[in-house]
């Protein structure tokens, strides 16, 4: 009953937004520093007024969101709800752009502006800073970056999307995570503190469990490895810690030309490279971050990286670092950023050509080395396949270290059971079809995910629309191929010969179908089909 009451209408929509992916959850969760702070000095016995003094010196948080101004205009009331974030925690600031109509003509001033709140329930204007026209010229998330980075105070700046959070625990760690600064690895200074990610969204669906993992192999694993020994981390998105000094005098910590700078992050990283910074990484502090959980965001986010890394490719930041690389880091840069998309994409050519090889060698009756039929290998391609599985031992191990050998042996189980090899395959087409359209014909675009909680059933027809040109065709192509050679082939082991490509196939035509919420559900059934 108090849920739905208007009294505590408060209290229900501030229970439901710390669930979700919301501006709520990442604010309360980055204010955690400043409580972390304040334990800290409280240990310290310094009194209260000397700590307030040093909050302001020793942390601030901006949040940058451009359309605040807009939105207060018209009276939205996702502005008030941002108004009551600034009441309920002092020390936070919001950045926007301001525009103001200038004349009857139509021409605009366009204001960087930074708002508080005054703690008596009012917002307070704190800075105003007139631009030369306006500032969002390229893409609009590090267009936002760049407008904010003059308000920041301090030496160091962590990025933060919002879709993150914090944890106090890990908040106390902050003061002995930015003293790696002051360390020297080797003859070049440390500019950029890599931190990894704990990923909170893995119960909401299989398919965010399949991201979670992927994403906690990338954050561990992965860059654990590209810091050392490879030498070749760069800067792959947040929560990462910035050397401001180093790259406010550098170009800035976000490139936002339009279209080549649609991974925007990852040219701080080729920008601090080229530029004569390092790269560390620790693993004893840790940042919340959701991932997308529902079929079509999981496919525009994978479209949205792979046309990144086509746009990088064409990049001169990348052209200058492969310059100036040694031989063994020119090779770790490739295995570790663009080469894993070109992988991708030699991997969907592969399957193609062989499948086309095999049809037409059956069709023309050509599976013979003169009078002599050709010996198929089917069961080398099955234990081939088998050793596949390999793979999974390092995630394996993590997940062991990190919550049990038995919870993972069992995770890993289910995935495989509710078909995460078919999923994983799904999206090598997604990544191999988008890397290779943005070299042939570019159209690289930001796609916005939404990040919301996907329950609710996509229709088939929207479905068949979303996946047909990507996916549905090729799979459709790649089984008639299979077909037809089946008919015409003599050679035998038909299965042990094209197992692996029938399930290329199924995964490219059923994954859309098969993670579609209630797909099973027999209304839906009849609703879709009938």
């Amino acid at each position: 009953e108090k849920v739905w009451s208007k009294k505590f209408v408060d209290e229900t929509r501030q229970w439901a937004s710390i669930r979700a992916q919301t501006l709520n959850r990442t604010v309360s969760g980055m204010m955690y520093f400043e409580k972390a702070l304040r334990l800290l000095a409280n240990l310290e016995r310094l009194d209260d007024d000397t700590t307030n003094d040093l909050m302001g010196e020793k942390f601030g948080y901006i949040v940058s969101c451009q359309v605040y101004g807009q939105m207060k205009k018209d009276q939205d009331s996702k502005a008030d709800d941002i108004d009551k974030l600034m009441h309920r925690y002092p020390h936070l600031r919001i950045a926007y752009i301001d525009s103001v109509r200038l004349n009857r003509s139509g021409d605009m001033a366009f204001y960087s502006c930074l708002v508080k709140s005054d703690g008596n329930g009012k917002i307070q204007e704190i800075y105003r800073v007139r631009l030369p026209g306006n500032p969002v010229l390229g893409e609009g998330k590090p267009e936002n970056q760049n407008h904010a980075m003059i308000f920041t105070r301090g030496e160091f700046v962590q990025t933060i999307d919002m879709n993150q959070e914090g944890y106090f625990e890990e908040a106390l760690k902050m003061r002995n995570a930015l003293q790696e600064f002051a360390k020297r690895d080797g003859p070049m200074p440390t500019t950029i503190l890599g931190l990894r990610e704990h990923i909170f969204t893995g119960s909401v669906s299989s398919l965010a469990n399949y991201m979670a993992l992927q994403e906690t192999s990338f954050v561990t694993l992965g860059q654990r490895v590209l810091t050392k020994p490879l030498c070749i981390r760069l800067h792959y998105g947040h929560p990462d810690v910035f050397d401001k000094l180093f790259f406010i005098t550098r170009g800035g910590i976000s490139k936002s030309s339009k279209g080549i700078n649609l991974s925007e992050d990852i040219f701080a990283g080729y920008n601090n490279a080229i530029r004569g910074g390092q790269v560390t990484f620790k693993e004893y502090i840790q940042v919340g971050k959701g991932r997308d959980v529902g079929m079509s965001q999981i496919y525009q986010f994978e479209a949205k990286l792979s046309q990144g890394a086509g746009e990088q490719s064409l990049s001169r930041d990348v052209y200058r670092l492969c310059h100036r690389l040694d031989f063994s880091r020119l090779l770790s840069y490739y295995f570790g950023g663009i080469g894993h998309y070109f992988s991708n994409v030699l991997t969907v050519l592969t399957v193609y050509v062989v499948v086309y090889l095999m049809a037409i060698l059956a069709l023309y009756d050509l599976e013979k080395i003169g009078d002599r039929l050709i010996t198929p290998m089917g069961t080398i391609q099955m234990l081939l396949g088998g050793l596949g599985l390999l793979q999974t031992i390092p995630l394996f191990s993590t997940l062991g270290v990190e919550r049990g050998w038995w919870a993972s042996f069992r995770e890993l189980v289910q995935v495989f059971v509710t078909g995460g090899p078919l999923h994983f395959m799904f999206h090598i087409q997604t990544k191999a079809n988008y890397m290779t359209q943005t070299i042939l014909v570019g159209g690289a675009k930001y796609r916005p995910t939404g990040r919301g909680f996907v329950t609710q059933h996509t229709p088939m027809d929207e479905q068949y629309r979303f996946f047909a040109s990507s996916h549905l065709y090729l799979g459709v192509e790649m089984g008639a191929g299979l077909i037809i050679m089946g008919i015409y082939s003599d050679a035998g082991q038909y299965f042990g010969r094209t197992w692996s490509l029938w399930l290329a196939s199924l995964s490219f035509l059923a994954s859309p179908f098969w993670f579609n919420p209630l797909t099973f559900e027999w209304n839906v059934v009849t609703a879709d089909y009938a």
